[in-house]
């Protein structure tokens, strides 16, 4: 899960993290009383969507400007126009695909005189299973073209959980960094802060780009990006209350109120498997023999027939599908459940594009013969690579 930048810096502010004062705004009428709530005399008006990359982004309405979705302001008017241009309009950056996405909120903070930008990042490693920290003096960069041109100026390390953060670990900071004095000290105690918060709100990456000194000698987290490990979120309705779901793919909200590990992609052939690794194995088959998976979905080992029909109602909705493929290894899921879900949701939404069924494991001819006695016009599928190219020959109408 996700959350805005205004939001993350509101979670910052409360392990004691130094950002800069700023105020949401949903309204255009609302610009002026927070201009003058801030004072001035630099505004920043920011676009708030869950991408990045908005100060580079484009709008796709002429009406919004073409001064990016991040702009300096120099007067209380300036910025009221900002707002009222950037509200509603559809902002297209690197992150967010052509499509774009539409600006509902704006988050409106003081100027700050920088000195110096850096990059610094806390993320989950997998292979060590501890938090680690990824820091550099590119700030304000892509991190991912730093990586890959100039990998020399990224350092990153990793903190061990029965310790914590430890005061050798500041010094690599600040020397990574070229930090020096109070600086230095400033860089320790900011680790210490960001670490304590990432475990206390089970984040699964913070990143902060930049991380700026200012003029006034402050180091201070100028934007602020946070994800949050969903299977967490139970423990933090805090976070939850967070949530902007219009930032969601309507199909993957739908698809989380029955537990369904849904994700929509850009291809023509839905798929519906169970387990990650079989879902996995299909999409990649599917790419094989020339045509792309719509979506990932793994209705989950323990799948009930309300739910193979909520992910079926879910695949249909998508008017990018042209043909489905159910590629069900029956294990703890039954065929038979699988079959019968597949029949009530054909006939409660209709089948209008291709549909292949590959059965295979617990209850596979009790699944099949559902599916044969359903009336449904459907292609049966021995294996996985022959399912595969019958979904294909269908939507490329061979």
């Amino acid at each position: 899960m996700n959350i805005h930048e205004y939001q993350a810096k509101a979670v910052l502010k409360e392990f004691g993290v130094p950002v800069s004062r700023g105020v949401p705004i949903l309204k255009a009428e609302e610009a002026e009383a927070a201009a003058k709530e801030l004072g001035g005399p630099l505004w920043v008006v920011k676009s708030q969507i869950h991408a990045g990359g908005r100060g580079k982004g484009k709008f796709k309405e002429a009406s919004a400007g073409e001064k990016g979705g991040v702009r300096l302001s120099k007067s209380i008017e300036e910025t009221k126009q900002f707002v009222k241009e950037m509200l509603g309009a559809t902002l297209v950056t690197e992150q967010t695909g052509p499509a774009g996405k539409q600006v509902n909120r704006i988050y409106l903070e003081d100027g700050s005189d920088i000195e110096k930008e850096f990059y610094l990042s806390l993320l989950v490693d997998r292979e060590t299973s501890r938090v680690a920290f990824v820091v550099s003096t590119e700030g304000g960069m892509n991190i991912e073209d730093v990586a890959h041109n100039t990998p020399e100026k990224i350092v990153t390390f990793s903190v061990d959980p029965a310790t914590g953060v430890m005061p050798h670990h500041g010094r690599t900071v600040a020397q990574a960094l070229g930090l020096t004095g109070d600086l230095a000290k400033q860089a320790g105690k900011l680790i210490t802060q960001l670490y304590t918060a990432f475990l206390a709100k089970d984040m699964d990456m913070l990143e902060i780009n930049p991380l700026i000194v200012s003029k006034t000698g402050e180091l201070k987290c100028l934007d602020a990006k946070m994800s949050f490990d969903s299977n967490a979120l139970y423990r933090h309705p805090e976070i939850v209350a967070l949530r902007d779901t219009t930032e969601e793919d309507a199909k993957e909200i739908e698809a989380s109120k029955y537990d369904l590990a849904y994700i929509a992609l850009d291809g023509t052939i839905g798929c519906m498997v169970n387990g990650a690794g079989l879902a996995m194995a299909t999409l990649d088959i599917i790419k094989l023999y020339g045509e792309s998976p719509a979506n990932f979905l793994d209705v989950g080992g323990g799948a009930t027939e309300e739910k193979v029909t909520a992910a079926f109602k879910i695949i249909t909705s998508d008017p990018s599908v042209k043909g489905i493929l159910v590629n069900i290894f029956g294990g703890i899921m039954k065929c038979d459940i699988i079959a019968a879900g597949v029949v009530a949701a054909v006939k409660t939404v209709g089948l209008k594009v291709p549909l292949v069924v590959r059965l295979e494991g617990t209850n596979v001819e009790e699944g099949k013969k559902i599916i044969r006695e359903s009336g449904l016009n459907v292609l049966p599928a021995d294996d996985l690579d022959d399912a595969a190219q019958k979904i294909v020959n269908a939507v490329k109408g061979k």
